[in-house]
């Protein structure tokens, strides 16, 4: 429980480290987080001396990690431009709708079946985009790429089944070439900060590669140990915490038609959840077999 708290709150926190990094831009800071990313999960696995893995990854997890790659370099992307472009609060929204994108795929690729609630929920979560979009004058596009593309990507991964560590270490060996290439571009056009900005723009430049890979092994050490019901429960504190620093550390603005569209999104989760939670429960029921005492032998009678 401690590790995920730990690593959903560090995801939420991260609003407050990307803007350290400016005069950076989205793009900069993207391509060294790939590349710190690498270095530091290879740092984890040479620790842990942990290599055997190389050799059982067929060529479909390689292929489905490779896809989910570059999903995920559209999800990091957009997130820190979100953040540092002020709209934090949207960002948080894309997790927070995020769920809602999971049941949608179940539906699409797996043709699950919804239930009533299920059905409820996703209503509310369009009502609050539309409400949103009216909010905003124009759709949500922070959120819903947030959301699609990190629903896209859990999907991917779900597939490959490949463990955190291993599957980031893939992700960003095949996207080092191309964040190598840009950053020395940036260099030889000389709009680069790293090396440029001071020792610590550096310093911060290289520690997010480390805050990525940090959160990511506490959450693969309490996803094995807690149950899927609490881990998504779990989840939502991250965009809580999100949603928190947008409002009251960089003051963004709420209007009254954006709280509506959120307590929409919120209802929705709600909903969600205690379908999630119910479902979980009756399913535990019906693997459990009921006990039936034995009947008792009836003493002789004297």
């Amino acid at each position: 429980m401690i590790f995920g708290i730990a690593a959903y709150a560090m995801w939420g926190l991260f609003p407050l480290y990307w803007p350290l990094l400016k005069p950076a831009e989205a793009s900069e800071i993207l391509a060294h987080r790939i590349l710190w990313s690498l270095f530091a999960v290879v740092a984890i696995l040479a620790v842990r001396r942990h290599w055997s893995w190389v050799r059982s990854l067929t060529l479909k997890q390689v292929g489905l990690l490779a896809l989910a790659a570059m999903v995920i370099s559209v999800n990091w992307g957009m997130y820190i431009y979100g953040v540092n472009s002020g709209h934090t609060i949207e960002t948080s929204l894309g997790y927070f709708i995020n769920p809602l994108i999971s049941v949608v795929l179940g539906v699409v690729v797996f043709q699950e079946r919804l239930r009533r609630m299920q059905w409820a929920a996703i209503a509310l979560g369009a009502a609050a985009v539309i409400v949103l979009t009216a909010d905003y004058g124009r759709l949500p596009w922070i959120a819903l790429t947030l959301a699609c593309s990190f629903g896209t990507y859990g999907l991917l991964k779900k597939f490959a089944n490949t463990p955190s560590a291993e599957s980031l270490t893939v992700e960003t060996s095949v996207l080092l070439l191309p964040a190598l290439a840009f950053t020395l571009m940036l260099h030889s056009h000389g709009d680069a900060t790293f090396g440029n900005a001071g020792a610590a723009q550096a310093l911060l430049l290289v520690g997010g590669g480390v805050i990525t890979a940090v959160p990511l092994m506490l959450f693969n050490a309490s996803a094995i140990r807690l149950p899927m019901t609490t881990v998504g429960l779990l989840q939502y504190l991250a965009p809580t915490l999100q949603f928190l620093i947008g409002l009251l550390v960089q003051h963004e603005q709420m209007p009254a038609s954006r709280w509506i569209g959120f307590l929409l999104v919120w209802v929705a989760l709600v909903i969600l959840t205690y379908d999630g939670v119910r479902g979980s429960r009756r399913q535990r029921r019906q693997v459990v077999p009921a006990v039936t005492p034995e009947p008792v032998a009836s003493l002789p009678r004297s």
